[in-house]
This record gives C-alpha cells, structure tokens and sequence, in this order.
C-alpha cells in the first residue's frame, strides 16, 4: 500500500460481479473481495483500496436494516481516514439502495455504489473497469458533498436519478431527466452537471430490524383496474402508500373516491409510471386527474419515481413526521 495514494474502503455485498458458473450451468457467488480487487488492471495506480464483506446477499433480498449497517460501516470508514467509499453489490436493485443509502448519508466524501451487468467469466466482463471507475470517483474532490452516487460503464449518476433500463446491457444505467453528472474518461472525473440531493440525514433506529422498519405499499394500476386493493389496504396494516398513477399522474375515476378515503387514514404519494418527467399539479381537471386528486390529500412526488418515493415515505414515517413534513420532503430540491 502507498501512504501517497487516498485510502478507498470497500463493502462488498455481492452481486452478479462476483458470480462464476457452477454445476448447474449458472453463475453463483463465489468470488471474494481481494479476488475482486486482484483482477483490475490498474486499481493499485489510483487508490490502497481497503475491502470488508458484511454479507453476501443477492441485490433483491437487502433491505432496509442492511442498508443501514453499510451507511455506518461506511461512515466508520471515513471517520478512520478513508477519502472515499466503494459498494459492491447486485444491479438489480441499485437505484433503490443507491436512494435509500443517499437518504442516510451525511458525510463530504463521496459513497459510490457499483456493480456488474456481465460476470467475470463473460466476454466482455465489465467488473474490472467499473470498479476502476468507482476507485477513480470515490477518491475525486470534485464528487465530494455530492452525497451517493452511482458509477457503472464510466459514468457518474445522482442517486435520486438513476434508473436501471435494461435487463443485459453494460449501458442498462441512466439518469432520468438530467442525464449523468459526470463521465470518467483517461481516469479522471469530468463534471456535466450539478447534484441536487434528495432529503438528507434520514434515519431509523441504531439497530433497525424489520419491524422498525414502516410498512409502505406501491398501487400500480393498470387499465380497467378496480378499487378491491385499495380498499383492503389500511386493513392489512400500512403505515403509507404510493400510487404509480398514469400519465402526468392520473388514475381511472372511480379510483379517485377510494384514494381519497385512503388518504384520510395514511399518507399517500402520488408518482407517475411514465419513466421521466414530473407529476403534474394544476393542468388536467377531470375526476382521477392530479387536480383532483392532490385536492383530496394525495402528496405530489415530483420526479421521484414510486421505488424510491417509497422509500423515502418509510424513512419519513419512522421519524415520526407528520403530513405537513411528508409534502415538504417530496416537495424540496431533485424531484421538482
């Protein structure tokens, strides 16, 4: 290790990035950290990369409670020293944990989040240079207070942008609406836009297990879709829902009733399924129109989509916040 390099922690969770083929014909997890490490070409150039393996989960089955432990193991790591953060975990669910880890994280360094789309036995395997580009980003001063960010295939996402678009391309991840903030080419960081972050600071208690966690539902309705969920909802014990409405955010008409009555009992937000652009607020009039329906108590999410707006409603309610703090939060400073 060179004292003259920045020191970069790295918390590796898993993923398809250190999957190989096993008997059955599929890949699985199989590869360590320092494996991981020892199969990029470059890396001891540009950081001492020092790795931790919490856990090994597939990215679909973290939660909350795991997100938790690895905003403080890598707040811990930045109180020791460390200029940067690097997390390694599956694609799958990389735009959730990305959101939900930029909800807890306070500190100036930057937090990147990083993956792979291919495993380390495919041609083409992109692991090697992604976690290249994350080391290059996580230890630039021009990514610090930027909060969590998302590095794969050389670009830069704002957590509260980023999407997964496609199921196998190395180019599944983009940034809905403003694009990438950054490209990393001949190893350094090329600034494109500015971050505005999500709210900040969120937290759950010291040692969160699922239960402290708020239940949240997402109600997605589809063409000629009836109102027997929605009527069953606050029976089942929800603390809140988020409505991925149609269009600029609006829903058949005789689901505007049922949602109202939701509303009077828990917070609901209301998103759009569109992919971009902002839910509207004072265009379309009709009844199950974004009039409406913010007139009967649904919360506007701005551009935050239902995965993460979700999200951010559980962290909200285990503070305890009232309607008035929930509007302010999806109110403020990405989403509109």
């Amino acid at each position: 290790m060179s004292s003259s390099l920045p020191s970069i922690a790295l918390i590796l969770l898993g993923g398809t990035i250190t999957m190989t083929r096993d008997a059955t014909g599929g890949i699985a997890p199989t590869l360590t950290a320092d494996a991981l490490l020892q199969a990029v070409p470059g890396l001891s150039d540009v950081a001492d990369v020092i790795p931790q393996s919490p856990f090994r989960i597939p990215g679909a089955s973290l939660t909350i409670p795991h997100l938790v432990q690895v905003a403080k193991a890598a707040a811990a790591a930045v109180a020791q020293g460390a200029t940067g953060v690097i997390v390694v975990q599956g694609t799958d669910t990389i735009e959730e944990t990305a959101f939900a880890l930029d909800c807890l994280w306070t500190e100036s360094a930057p937090l990147v989040v990083t993956g792979a789309m291919r495993g380390p036995e495919a041609a083409g395997a992109d692991g090697p240079a992604n976690l290249l580009a994350a080391a290059i980003g996580a230890s630039a001063p021009a990514l610090r207070d930027m909060g969590v960010l998302v590095v794969l295939n050389d670009q830069v996402h704002a957590a509260a942008n980023v999407a997964k678009t496609h199921t196998g391309l190395c180019s599944a991840f983009v940034s809905r609406g403003a694009g990438p903030i950054a490209e990393i080419c001949e190893g350094q960081v090329h600034l494109l836009s500015l971050v505005r972050r999500p709210v900040q600071g969120l937290s759950l208690p010291t040692t969160p297990t699922a239960s402290d966690v708020p239940s949240v539902a997402i109600f997605k309705p589809g063409l000629g879709e009836d109102a027997r969920l929605l009527n069953a909802l606050p029976g089942l014990g929800y603390t809140g829902l988020v409505v991925e409405a149609m269009g600029a955010g609006h829903v058949a008409e005789w689901l505007s009733d049922p949602l109202a009555d939701v509303a009077r009992q828990i917070p609901v937000i209301l998103c759009s399924r569109a992919g971009d652009g902002p839910v509207f607020r004072s265009t379309y009039g009709f009844k199950g129109s974004e009039i409406d329906l913010i007139g009967k108590g649904l919360i506007p999410a701005g551009r935050l989509p239902a995965i993460k707006a979700r999200l951010l409603l559980q962290f909200l309610l285990a503070q305890g916040a009232d309607r008035t703090r929930i509007a302010q939060a999806f109110g403020s400073g990405s989403r509109r």
